[in-house]
């Protein structure tokens, strides 16, 4: 299926990675569905809508089971049509902070379990877009990982260990779904310059990530979106249960 006549659905896209995603697949002319949860995001998801000029708003929490089949509902009576591409953007609250990390010392189960509500999310969209997946024998599934847990420059154990937990995932994924043609794979990022996530990474973080990186610059959000456009594309239409990694050679597989 062409970009052009995809209905795509990016979680967590008021802002950050989400928001370029959601500008790039509206570039290569697909209709957009945008996705916040935050009271305080709406402002802000409803101003990148009016910049698109096209795009739906949906609130709701990827977590909630309820909620997100309520927003695929919403969706398809919106458009007329089901989504056919879903990027699993959103991420629980989270700093790379650096040194004000919490180490193994103080870390709680609690903060692993905030950011394994991602991973619950993708179950979530998964399961409520299937049955359309299934009846067009067409799906694209696009999770977003992290290069952190092939390289953990930073042991943020939390974030590290759920965006490993989808890496998994999208690969059985990807072995269950291929035979309704649809597939599954995962995008991880480097450290990205700059989202609301990234603000608060030390100075000499970005220096030390920088020098080690043979493009000798991290990375920015628009590069990531481009590589999510290509796996929802026809040329990617024999891709599935793979990672791309996108840092600028930082981690290399």
């Amino acid at each position: 299926m062409k970009l052009s006549e995809q209905i795509c659905l990016i979680t967590g896209s008021s802002r950050g990675l989400g928001a370029a995603i959601a500008r790039a697949f509206h570039r290569e002319g697909a209709q957009v569905v945008l996705n916040h949860v935050r009271k305080e995001s709406g402002a802000t998801a409803a101003a990148l809508a009016e910049e698109l000029g096209n795009a739906l708003v949906v609130r709701a929490d990827i977590g909630d089971e309820t909620q997100v089949r309520a927003l695929f509902a919403i969706a398809e009576r919106h458009y007329g049509r089901p989504i056919t591409t879903i990027v699993n953007n959103a991420l629980p609250a989270f700093s790379f902070n650096g040194p004000a990390r919490a180490d193994l010392s103080s870390i709680t189960w609690a903060a692993f379990d905030s950011q394994f509500h991602a991973v619950r999310g993708i179950i979530n969209t998964t399961q409520a877009v299937l049955p359309s997946f299934q009846f067009l024998h067409h799906g694209r599934i696009i999770n977003i990982g992290s290069n952190l847990f092939h390289n953990p420059v930073v042991p943020y154990h939390d974030y590290t260990a759920a965006k490993a937990a989808m890496l998994s995932l999208t690969r059985t994924m990807a072995v269950e779904l291929g035979p309704s043609g649809v597939t599954v794979n995962i995008v991880s990022g480097g450290l990205l310059k700059v989202t609301d996530a990234s603000e608060a990474t030390p100075e000499a973080v970005w220096e030390g990530v920088e020098k080690a990186t043979p493009l000798r610059r991290c990375i920015s959000p628009e590069e990531v979106a481009d590589v999510c456009l290509f796996l929802a594309s026809e040329w990617a239409r024999g891709v599935t249960g793979q990672e791309i990694v996108v840092d600028g050679g930082l981690v290399m597989r």
